[in-house]
């Protein structure tokens, strides 16, 4: 029986009161990322007392984590701890009420409708529009509210996304950004940024499950220049929207043109990663950016980065990839995010 002591002071909270709480306590969340975000959002669910939690990530905890991955500490590093895995060790720590499932997964199009569906809420705790798109695909399929975020250098911001009600994520961002993004590993991120926005995205999550309003806005912050811009989204619905209007969920379809194909080469120790939807880059601008990460030299039709020791990343003009070092997909698509971005 769960003691409803230790929620006490959320309990006094009238816009949750004990019903609310009830309400968190039979509530199931799967929070897709468990990094600088998804720890986050999975401490102030966990101590909120939300029922049970799916903690799905493909990632090892690494000591270049620390900065911002609160749930983790030198000892998860030292011990290449999965993070779903590490983090589930914390949370169990903080409320062994809680029902906290580690899932060790790279979320595709294979396993995204098994992992994510039959939650009341999804959250986003990733770093890339790939996924993002394919979270909102299997939302609106299966008709499940999420929470979008992101956060890289002093920039971040959050929405929610109610399939019928709101726009949905293609609404708003129609096609994956061609060209190489900024992430976290090319222009960095502030811890403080992190734990604004994740724990934003924790308290949308809450309203969700006790069945408050939720933010009709994009909310966009940044926490180095102190400014912050809300834009209404609530009128957004593209009225030909892939996703949800037509019911075309390309993200979850082999076939589509917004694919992306890993081939692991023979006998090369190398993954190619070929955008199916073709998008010439600026090898230029690309080059200044890989550049803050490690060495990078090329020529007109292509640039070679070597971000660690034994890992070549080739970027050709076409936004075709190659990484030499591996032929684990998994790896070269951890690579891929970190690096390239989109």
């Amino acid at each position: 029986m769960n003691n409803l002591e230790r929620y006490s002071r959320q309990i006094l909270f009238q816009a949750i009161g004990e019903e609310g709480q009830r309400k968190l306590l039979k509530s199931r969340v799967a929070i897709i990322g468990a990094g600088a975000l998804g720890t986050v959002i999975a401490n102030h669910l966990v101590r909120s007392g939300v029922g049970s939690i799916r903690l799905i990530d493909r990632d090892l905890v690494e000591l270049s984590n620390l900065q911002r991955q609160t749930l983790f500490d030198e000892e998860d590093a030292k011990l290449n701890l999965p993070k779903a895995v590490a983090a589930q060790n914390r949370l169990n720590k903080i409320n062994s009420t809680v029902a906290v499932e580690a899932v060790i997964a790279d979320l595709n199009l294979e396993n995204a409708e098994e992992l994510l569906s039959g939650f009341d809420v999804l959250v986003d705790g990733t770093d890339n529009f790939q996924t993002r798109f394919l979270i909102n695909d299997v939302a609106v399929k299966y008709g499940t509210p999420w929470v979008h975020g992101a956060a890289v250098s002093s920039r971040g911001m959050f929405a929610v996304i109610k399939p019928g009600v709101t726009p949905c994520y293609r609404c708003l961002f129609l096609h994956v950004p061609t060209g190489t993004g900024e992430t976290c590993d090319t222009v960095g991120v502030l811890s403080p940024l992190t734990d604004i926005i994740g724990s934003y995205q924790a308290m949308e999550t809450i309203k969700l499950l006790v069945g408050a309003e939720t933010t009709p806005n994009l909310e966009q912050i940044d926490i180095w220049d102190v400014t912050s811009m809300q834009m209404d989204i609530s009128k957004g619905r593209n009225p030909d929207c892939p996703a949800c209007v037509k019911g075309q969920f390309d993200y979850l379809d082999r076939s589509s043109v917004h694919q992306v194909a890993y081939t692991t080469l023979c006998g090369r120790d190398t993954v190619q990663i070929n955008p199916r939807k073709k998008g010439e880059l600026d090898l230029k601008k690309t080059t200044e950016i890989l550049r803050k990460s490690g060495k990078v030299s090329g020529n007109e039709f292509l640039l070679r980065f070597s971000p660690e020791e034994d890992i070549t990343i080739v970027v050709f003009k076409d936004s075709r990839v190659l990484i030499h070092g591996t032929n684990d997909v998994v790896k070269a698509k951890m690579l891929y995010s970190k690096y390239i971005g989109n």
